[in-house]
């Protein structure tokens, strides 16, 4: 079993509910987050009706942000701002935010498959910026297939890219991920290549729906990582 606990912050969601059953399946503790506590253990129970052994709960998201060493943040990008701004107190140094927002235009009424200028580069730049002094942030998961994620009988065969400026932290989201079968980690650059991961999501958006399919990103011929 892992040692580690996490927090998903928008665990309620198509990305965040898939991930906190995937790494439930896995055998993660995960502590679901919602701005409504009672949505959040709604949630979890969702969570324990398809993986019975999973060590899940809910609680509202200061609280969820506090629980855990690593925070996997899935709000859609028009509640990032706002969840940042609530959780200032409650996350602190030493912790790990792992970014999986996007900033597409359906934030703003626009179409899923564009994504909106952010001032700082990225929605992950910008969840950086406003993060507490001393909490480590790295992107990932913007490409994974979320209707896959909440099908556990759906087998994954997907390359997640993992931005950031440390390499120890990439290590550290990867060893969580890749926990969960069919997802392998590439180190995708310095958390300023998000802006590329995150506009990967628009243009997939655009292919899924032609194909009527849940595509995801495969690399090919890889060698050793980096990390």
């Amino acid at each position: 079993m892992p040692d580690e606990q996490v927090t998903v912050i928008g665990g309620t969601g198509a990305l965040g509910s898939g991930l906190a059953l995937r790494l439930a399946a896995a055998g993660v503790a995960v502590v679901i987050g919602s701005r409504d506590a009672e949505r959040a253990q709604e949630a979890a129970a969702w969570v324990r009706e398809r993986a019975p052994e999973a060590d899940v709960r809910g609680l509202a998201n200061a609280e969820a942000a506090a629980a855990s060493e690593v925070v996997f943040l899935c709000v859609p990008f028009r509640n990032q701002s706002e969840t940042l701004t609530n959780l200032k107190e409650h996350l602190r140094e030493g912790q790990l935010l792992v970014h999986a927002t996007v900033p597409l235009a359906a934030a703003v009424s626009g179409k899923a498959t564009r994504v909106l200028g952010v001032w700082q580069g990225s929605a992950a730049q910008q969840a950086a910026e406003m993060a507490p002094d001393g909490v480590n942030v790295v992107a990932a998961l913007h490409t994974v297939n979320a209707p896959g994620l909440k099908d556990l009988d759906h087998e994954l065969g997907e390359d997640v890219l993992v931005c950031g400026d440390r390499r120890a932290d990439k290590a550290r989201a990867a060893a969580l991920i890749e926990l969960i079968p069919g997802l392998r980690c590439v180190d995708g650059g310095r958390l300023e290549m998000a802006r590329i991961a995150e506009s990967l999501t628009a243009l997939l958006i655009g292919v899924n729906a032609r194909y009527k399919t849940h595509a995801g990103v495969r690399l090919t011929d890889l060698g050793k990582r980096p990390w």
